[in-house]
């Protein structure tokens, strides 16, 4: 059975797009784009770093003052979160 012409169409453009998809993800080389770590794999390597989730509530304005911070930190958030305590605490003893 002859295909349409616009079932034809579809199928140069499905792949069109999926030859597009495979060239850009080996665009930059196959180990620039690593996949990222499922939750329970990230969970495991956090607890090797004997790190902790810690959540708490904050005033809005606060946190808005820390992701503004946290845009520049290589750490992000948890980094900057990091240094105020540790400052914090270390002026506390003094």
């Amino acid at each position: 059975m002859p295909m349409k012409k616009t079932d034809l169409e579809k199928n140069k453009a499905l792949k069109l797009t999926q030859a597009m998809k495979a060239s850009h993800s080996d665009r930059f080389g196959k180990g620039a784009t690593a996949a990222p770590l499922d939750r329970r794999e990230q969970r495991k390597l956090d607890q090797a770093k004997g790190l902790v989730p810690f959540a708490c509530k904050l005033d809005a304005e606060l946190v808005k003052v820390l992701k503004e911070r946290a845009e520049t930190d290589p750490e992000g958030l948890t980094g900057v979160v990091d240094a105020l305590l540790r400052a914090g605490l270390a002026a506390d003893k003094s």
